[in-house]
């Protein structure tokens, strides 16, 4: 591997913050394990976390003359395996951690790799390239199914193909539950029906409970109406996508999907 040259004090100590923040960094104990496991030593074990983690770091690379280390440190904090159940986690400390490394001509890509990049100048440039939207959508804690099925378009901030997307998620999850292969009102009519439902969001036995199935099935067919459909068949220069409109209808989706997570498979076939 190439010598990877050191970052000053503040780069480093930026990381440290992120990575042993307070609230939403690793506990102490991971700190610990993880400086063990890559071999650096932890010089401070008592004190604050990220003060703890940036003399670490920071002795670290003085000896070695290079961040290699530090580098590979990162990675294996940002280790997408150790992210498997908590992936909004790993959205959030990726793009704290970029803010910082575009700034030094770096990026920590989707699967736990750091790459080399054109070096941003200004902290805006480094906010955008960090991908302000799906910041906005990790504070809201969208479904992590919407980041899924959007994510090429969310890395480039493109509203217009992130909502078309987005709304593809919905149909695609739904026919993988009911087996259904239709699209559109059709789909939903089969899969959410209130007389025989392949797929309920409750019990179905008072006139309140279909009544929501009901308003669900409704909720979705709008959200493919409105937006879905639109977006398949209008240009993008004639369909305009603002950054609110993008969150809100994403945030939308997100509640579908939150929704289908509790749905249960009736029984009843295609």
């Amino acid at each position: 591997m190439a010598v990877i040259p050191c970052f000053d004090d503040n780069s480093l100590r930026a990381i440290c913050d992120v990575i042993g923040d307070t609230a939403v960094g690793l506990t102490g104990s991971e700190i610990g394990r993880l400086l063990k496991q890559q071999s650096i030593t932890d010089i401070e074990p008592m004190i604050t976390k990220r003060h703890r983690l940036f003399f670490a770091l920071q002795s670290k690379q003085n000896k070695d003359k290079c961040a290699n280390n530090i580098i590979a440190f990162v990675q294996v904090v940002m280790d997408p395996v150790r992210y498997t159940s908590d992936p909004e986690s790993f959205e959030h400390r990726r793009h704290e951690l970029n803010i910082v490394l575009v700034l030094r001509g770096y990026e920590l890509k989707q699967d736990g790799k750091i790459a080399k990049v054109d070096q941003v100048q200004t902290l805006t440039e480094a906010q955008k390239k960090a991908n302000n939207l799906r910041a906005k959508l990790n504070e809201r804690r969208v479904h992590n199914e919407v980041l899924r099925f959007c994510q090429a378009e969310l890395v480039a901030d493109n509203y217009f193909h992130a909502v078309f997307e987005a709304t593809k998620s919905v149909a695609d999850r739904i026919r993988t539950m009911s087996g259904l292969t239709s699209d559109g009102a059709d789909l939903i009519d089969k899969a959410f029906s209130t007389k025989s439902p392949i797929l309920a969001i409750n019990t179905l036995t008072t006139e309140t409970e279909q009544s929501e199935q009901a308003g669900f099935g409704m909720l979705l067919k709008g959200i493919f109406g409105t937006f879905r459909n639109v977006t398949a068949h209008a240009p993008r220069i004639k369909w305009q996508m603002l950054e609110d409109d993008a969150l809100d209808l994403l945030t939308m989706v997100s509640f579908a999907h939150r929704k289908l997570d509790k749905t249960v498979i009736t029984g009843i076939k295609p």
